[in-house]
C-alpha cells in the first residue's frame, strides 16, 4: 500500500511541478516594455569580439527579459572575409537581418548571397556558417530560444587573440553548439 501512494505522489506533483516552472518563468519575464536607443546595449555592455572575428555585438532583447525564450543582438560585422566555423545549434532556431553589407551564408548545403534587406532562416540542428563580403557590415541576429548566447558572447569578448581549434569547439559545446567544419572562404 505504502508503493501506491509512493507512486501516486510522485504522479501528483508532476503537473504540480510543471506549473511552478511556468509561474517562475512568468515572474522572471519582463513584463513592462523598453526601449534601447540606437549604437546602446539592453544592459550597456558591447560585446567586442577579438578572437575568431572582430565583431561588436549589443544585446537588444535579453533573454533574462523573456524567462529565455528569446535573444536579439545587433552585431557590427568588422571582419572582411571572415566569419564563425561550421556549426549547429542543438536546441535553437537563429535568424538573421543584413541591415548594411553583404555576407554569404550556408545552411545545410544550400549557399546564399545576402544584401541589406534581407533576411535568412537556420533552424536548429542544421549547419550553417556565414562569411563578411564588404569591409563593414551589420545585422541583427535572434536566438530562439535564447539559450546561451547572451554567455558566449561574454566569455568569447574576453579572448585577446585568435584560439585555438580545441577552445574554439570548446567554447561552443560549452553553450550548446557543435563546430562541424571550417569557416566558409571567399572563392
Amino acid at each position: 500500500m505504502k508503493r501506491y501512494h509512493f507512486i501516486s505522489a510522485v504522479l501528483a506533483a508532476v503537473p504540480l511541478s510543471s506549473w511552478i516552472k511556468a509561474k517562475t518563468a512568468a515572474i522572471l519575464q519582463t513584463v513592462k516594455g523598453f526601449k534601447v536607443p540606437s549604437g546602446q546595449a539592453r544592459f550597456g555592455i558591447h560585446y567586442k569580439m577579438k578572437g575568431v572575428t572582430l565583431n561588436m555585438l549589443d544585446i537588444k532583447i535579453s533573454g533574462k527579459d523573456t524567462a529565455g525564450g528569446l535573444a536579439v543582438f545587433e552585431q557590427t560585422s568588422l571582419t572582411y572575409k571572415g566569419g564563425p566555423p561550421l556549426h549547429i545549434h542543438l536546441s535553437q532556431d537563429e535568424w538573421f537581418y543584413v541591415l548594411e553589407g553583404k555576407y554569404r551564408f550556408r545552411v545545410g548545403d544550400d549557399e546564399y548571397e545576402m544584401n541589406p534587406g534581407d533576411t535568412i532562416f537556420l533552424p536548429k540542428q542544421v549547419p550553417h556558417a556565414f562569411i563578411q563580403l564588404t569591409e563593414k557590415a551589420r545585422v541583427i541576429v535572434s536566438y530562439c530560444p535564447a539559450g546561451r548566447m547572451e554567455d558566449f558572447f561574454a566569455v568569447t569578448s574576453q579572448w585577446t587573440s585568435a584560439p585555438t581549434k580545441e577552445a574554439i569547439a570548446g567554447v561552443f559545446a560549452a553553450h550548446g553548439m557543435k563546430v562541424v567544419g571550417p569557416p566558409l572562404m571567399v572563392d
